[in-house]
């Protein structure tokens, strides 16, 4: 089992982050279990599937468990997802010593955001001018609560 310590953001200055960005990859994702005590996420990332397990967040924190399953089974799992599939690409911009996950959103449309993982919880990070608000502890942008939006930002 890991710890995934992470902290979120809305993205103020889109092209901004993304000038920085050194690789960019799409990504399918839907929920088996959305359940707020453990979700069930699988996701096709080009062509790599996962199954992830992560339990109810502490603060930012909270415990994960990802295995690599066969892209086949990824797009057979995403067929019997619970919730509408995520789509999004993903850049990752490295800042300040960490590499940030900016995610533009094409379904739910028009929201990007920024994710930071951390090696503790009390990390000094060192926030990129193109940030706006944080949104680590606003479940409306838990990513298993995005699949149920209708409404695009």
């Amino acid at each position: 089992m890991a710890i995934e310590i992470e902290r979120k953001f809305l993205v103020a200055d889109v092209d901004a982050a993304l000038a920085g960005a050194i690789s960019s990859s799409e990504i399918a994702q839907g929920y088996l279990s959305a359940d707020p005590e453990a979700t069930v996420r699988v996701r096709l990332r080009g062509n790599r599937g996962f199954l992830t397990v992560k339990s109810k967040n502490r603060g930012i924190e909270r415990s994960e468990w990802e295995y690599e399953i066969p892209a086949d089974d990824a797009r057979g799992m995403l067929r019997l997802s619970r919730t509408a599939v995520i789509s999004k690409v993903r850049h990752l911009v490295p800042y300040g010593g960490l590499t940030w996950e900016v995610d533009v959103f094409s379904n739910p449309q028009g929201l990007v955001l920024a994710e930071v993982e951390l090696p503790t919880a009390d990390y000094e990070v060192e926030l990129p001018h193109w940030l706006g608000r944080e949104v680590s502890a606003d479940p409306a942008y838990f990513n298993s609560n995005l699949a149920n939006r209708k409404s695009d930002f």
